[in-house]
C-alpha cells in the first residue's frame, strides 16, 4: 500500500489551505477588533477547528481513495457529513462558553470553512486529472514475445 499523497490530492489540500488561511486571519482580526480579546480567542479557536476537522477529513479521503478511486464520491460525501456533524457538536458543546466570544467563533468558523470548501472545489475543477489510467501502447521488454522469422527446413 502506498503511503505518499498523490500529487493531485496534495495540490487540492494545499490549495484549500492557501485560500482558507487568509480568510481565517482576516475574520480573526475582525473578531478581535469587534469583540476584543474574547473575539480574538474565538477566531483563533475557529480557525484551528476548521484546520483540524477539514485537514483530517482531506487526509482520510486521500487514504480511503488511494487504492480505490471508485469510492471517491461516496467517501467524500460521508466524510463531509461527518465533518459537519462534528463541527455542529463542537458548536453545541461550546455554545455557552465564557472562554471566547461565541458569535466571533461562529462567524470566523463559517467564513473559514466556506473558504476551505471553495478552495477544494477550485483546485479540483482546475486540476488536470486523468479519469482513466492510460495503458502503454508497447508492452514492457520483459513481456514482449520474440518474433520468429518463420520455420526453416534443416534438411
Amino acid at each position: 500500500m502506498q503511503t505518499n499523497m498523490q500529487t493531485n490530492d496534495a495540490r487540492i489540500l494545499r490549495g484549500a489551505a492557501i485560500i482558507a488561511a487568509p480568510v481565517g486571519v482576516v475574520a480573526t482580526v475582525a473578531s478581535a477588533v469587534i469583540a476584543g480579546g474574547k473575539g480574538l480567542i474565538g477566531g483563533v479557536v475557529a480557525v484551528a477547528v476548521v484546520a483540524v476537522f477539514f485537514g483530517l477529513g482531506s487526509w482520510a479521503l486521500m487514504r480511503l481513495t488511494q487504492d480505490r478511486p471508485q469510492l471517491a464520491m461516496s467517501a467524500g460525501m460521508l466524510i463531509y457529513v461527518v465533518q459537519i456533524l462534528l463541527i455542529g457538536i463542537f458548536i453545541v458543546v461550546f455554545s455557552d462558553t465564557t472562554a471566547f466570544n461565541p458569535r466571533a467563533f461562529g462567524v470566523t468558523l463559517l467564513c473559514t470553512a466556506l473558504a476551505w470548501v471553495g478552495g477544494q472545489v477550485w483546485q479540483a475543477m482546475t486540476a488536470r486529472m486523468l479519469y482513466v489510467e492510460p495503458e502503454p501502447s508497447v508492452p514492457p521488454a520483459e513481456e514482449a514475445t520474440p518474433v520468429s522469422s518463420g520455420a526453416r527446413d534443416a534438411g
